[in-house]
């Protein structure tokens, strides 16, 4: 059974990473409940754009901070209590990985334990952001979160992946010996408007190389898979949990695995491209596999996401064509 609302008119929920890709369409959905939003982005990945549409949105507050020194108290809405914090900031993509990795680990272990203790003192629930990146090259498949991972501690990935795993273990403990009101989201691969062009993600790779015409550089052998979930499902799971009395972890995405070579190859479909398919050297630590198990999600939260492959990559294709144009 879907939760009912929990957090609607009258509450106030920090969003940190609000301008990201995810954080933008969270914050969006949680607008429309009639919540009072404050967003925290230090736009080193998250863009003003993202939600230059809020501007004259009386509920919605854009706070420029880096969350890893701390919230900004001095600033009047960051000031008064939340209901809700939700944890969303961090650089997630594969070019962020050696380009800011200090950053990563930052966000992930400093900003984490401020916004726990914020979340205690206000006596919120606090949802975080965690990734299947958790799972590192799963030697289980599908993924289920009793699964503890493969993860290379020391490779290229490790700033992330080692990261939101300390988030995680962070907010078990304060759950634990703090009382704290918390929920873990596992995200799985996720797509759709906003994503950056050049992020080094498949979906955004592909679909800018195939509307300018040019190869499209698949990975390895291409064999290799991804689940891909469209972001309005994906923040739908998101707000469940946030509704919800659970602590999880509980995966997020969806069931559509795919592997690179046909996910290429549907794009350059969908785009009506000439592009051709060539294959690159794979990178450090890719994963061979990624599909979650969603039983637990569909059990305590009711998730079933709607949007197939298709259509959630006509819509983001549609995006990038007036995005590049």
């Amino acid at each position: 059974m879907v939760p009912d609302p929990r957090f609607r008119d009258g509450h106030r929920v920090l969003v940190t990473g609000g301008a990201g890709f995810v954080g933008s369409h969270l914050v969006d959905r949680l607008l429309n409940r009639g919540c009072t939003v404050v967003a925290v982005d230090n736009f080193i990945t998250g863009s003003k754009d993202n939600v230059a549409h809020l501007a004259e949105q009386p509920l919605f507050t854009l706070v420029e901070a880096d969350v890893s020194e701390g919230l900004p108290d001095h600033h009047p809405a960051v000031r008064q209590r939340f209901d809700a914090i939700m944890h969303l900031a961090s650089p997630a993509s594969p070019t962020d990985f050696t380009t800011l990795p200090i950053e990563i680990l930052r966000v992930g272990s400093l900003a984490t334990l401020h916004l726990l203790d914020r979340a205690v003192a206000d006596r919120a629930r606090f949802v975080l952001a965690s990734t299947s990146e958790a799972y590192g090259d799963p030697l289980v498949h599908p993924q289920p979160e009793t699964y503890w991972g493969n993860v290379n501690p020391i490779g290229v990935r490790s700033v992330y992946d080692e990261a939101k795993r300390f988030s995680e273990s962070a907010t078990m403990a304060y759950h634990r010996y703090r009382r704290l009101d918390a929920g873990i989201v596992r995200i799985f691969n996720t797509y759709g408007p906003r994503m950056r062009p050049d992020d080094g993600r498949a979906v955004p790779t592909f679909i800018s190389q195939a509307l300018r015409g040019e190869p499209i550089t698949v990975h390895g052998t291409g064999a290799q898979t991804r689940s891909i979930c469209y972001v309005d499902d994906l923040v739908t799971g998101i707000v469940a949990l946030l509704d919800s009395t659970e602590t999880g972890p509980i995966n997020c995405g969806t069931e559509h695995e795919l592997s690179m070579r046909d996910l290429a190859e549907l794009i350059v479909e969908l785009v009506g491209s000439r592009s051709t398919i060539d294959l690159v050297s794979r990178s450090s630590d890719d994963p061979e596999m990624r599909r979650p198990d969603l039983a637990l999600a569909r059990a305590v939260l009711g998730f079933q996401p709607t949007v197939g492959p298709q259509d959630g990559l006509r819509r983001t294709i549609a995006y990038f064509r007036q995005r590049l144009s």
